[in-house]
């Protein structure tokens, strides 16, 4: 099957530069499995505006895959891209950052080289956690630091090494005999498994990069069939067959599992740069372009956990805790406040996890945002909102303003707090976590992009809350009864 590339954007906008660490599996108590999750780190050298844009970019292409309306076409998110470049070139010009002359930018390359010469110079500033930007942040953007994990104290749990700024989270899992570690992104917005196949290619005729692959010259166990498969993302694709073969997850053994092999890549996949060998879809199997049970379904299927619940606990580097984890099976009550888990019906027909929001408030007022739903999306980083209500957002926090191109800024010390109501209670989210990255990362207490933007392709009721919400809260989505859960972190 020929690939298409799913839109066609300058290498250097493309894809973060990632590291992948991976975590040994253990075997844990049947009926709970913990896995843990790994976070990406962000593009050192990648300006906070272009990788706001290119976040954005991907979360309108997911918004419209998951809710079916038209997406536009590439074209518009090239033009957005050329937009953001200018206005950054023309920004570097008026502050004078480091090698800004008139005529010096003259495309992508050179603004991110100018960032990289603001964020690897001096960082020194009086700003601390509480006063702007996270001075961790900060090193983490500009030195690509992994933050090591803490040892597990709590069952059934395996560690999570934390990379950047909090930008998606990575499981660890096994395929194959003999068993080998594969890197996979914990995916609550798609439903299918897959990683590279042996002799797997990306779309510009190169071989898939520096990744773990699965094939018969590297496992006993692997058998092929003659289903093939496609799965469109938010930003790129994959095509290849449907196999089966053995899955260890935290000691579990799936024997026979159908999953994918993926024999062609888009270029943000295959390049040795993605910090993952495949995507670990947790949504509904109802929403599966391969057509077979997800792995928490199969997991229950097979009787080795109880129920089909997906449960996550997404970390935040500036916390310094390094304790995310995805949990197959049930709940760890030991990272929330079982006085406030809150139980809504999942009310997406096609199988994403979705919830209607009651209410949304910034500060204890009320925004009178009513009549909304929320697609709850851990492959997503940003929270992505109708023009209208990202608008009515930014008004009410001070010093927040618009940059014209679907994005808003924040001051970085902004100590606004967005509270979204599900179920009857609200959840807040960290004003730490509405300052994405500093457009000058000299000046933490100066303004940050924010974590929320304009989306257009998800209708006029619909949000797509990524990362920039669910690290506030534990996640758990229940197969079996259609359900989704919430509840406060401790």
């Amino acid at each position: 099957m020929q690939l298409t590339p799913f839109i066609l954007i300058p290498a250097t906008l493309l894809w973060i530069t990632f590291e992948a660490y991976a975590v040994p599996l253990t075997r844990e108590q049947t009926g709970l499995v913990k896995l843990s999750l790994q976070q990406i780190a962000i593009r050192r050298d990648l300006h906070p505006q272009i990788l706001l844009q290119r976040h954005i970019n991907r979360s309108h292409r997911r918004l419209a895959r998951m809710t079916g309306i038209v997406d536009v076409s590439p074209k518009i998110y090239l033009e957005r891209l050329a937009a953001r470049e200018a206005q950054i070139a023309a920004r570097s010009l008026r502050v004078g950052h480091a090698g800004a002359k008139p005529g010096s930018h003259s495309g992508p390359n050179s603004i991110e080289k100018t960032f990289e010469a603001d964020v690897t110079g001096s960082t020194t500033s009086t700003a601390n956690g509480n006063q702007g930007f996270s001075p961790i942040d900060v090193a983490a953007l500009a030195n690509n630091t992994l933050t090591p994990a803490n040892t597990p104290t709590t069952p059934n749990s395996i560690g999570l090494a934390d990379q950047g700024a909090d930008t998606g989270y990575v499981a660890i899992i096994e395929m194959g005999t003999p068993p080998r570690s594969f890197n996979l992104l914990a995916d609550s917005g798609s439903a299918d498994l897959w990683v590279g196949a042996e002799g797997c290619v990306s779309t510009n005729g190169t071989d898939c990069g520096n990744h773990v692959f699965l094939g018969p010259q590297s496992s006993g166990s692997f058998q092929n069939t003659t289903q093939s498969f496609q799965v469109q993302y938010g930003l790129g694709a994959v095509s290849g067959t449907v196999i089966t073969d053995n899955v260890a997850i935290a000691g579990l053994q799936l024997g026979n599992h159908p999953f994918g092999v993926a024999t062609q890549e888009t270029d943000n996949f295959a390049s040795s740069t993605s910090p993952f060998d495949g995507i670990m879809g947790l949504a509904r199997s109802t929403i599966s372009e391969q057509r077979v049970p997800t792995v928490v379904e199969a997991l229950a299927n097979n009787g080795l956990i109880q129920n089909s619940i997906t449960s996550y606990k997404l970390s935040r580097l500036a916390d310094q805790k390094n304790d995310g984890e995805v949990t197959f099976g049930g709940l760890d009550t030991s990272k929330f406040d079982p006085n406030t888990l809150t139980t809504i019906p999942n009310i997406n027909p096609q199988g994403f996890w979705e919830a209607q929001i009651d209410t949304a408030s910034l500060n204890g007022q009320d925004l009178k945002v009513v009549g909304r739903t929320a697609i709850l999306d851990t492959g997503t980083t940003l929270l992505i909102a109708p023009s209208s209500d990202a608008q009515v957002i930014h008004q009410a926090i001070p010093g927040a303003k618009s940059d014209g191109n679907g994005g808003f800024t924040v001051p970085c010390t902004t100590n606004a707090s967005l509270a979204v109501t599900f179920g009857g209670r609200a959840f807040a989210i960290d004003p730490r976590d509405l300052a994405f990255a500093p457009i000058d990362p000299n000046n933490p207490t100066g303004d940050c992009v924010s974590g929320i933007a304009e989306g257009q392709a998800g209708g006029p009721n619909q949000w797509l809350m990524g990362d920039t919400f669910l690290k506030n809260v534990y996640l758990s989505t229940d197969v079996g009864r259609n359900t989704i859960q919430l509840a406060k972190l401790v």
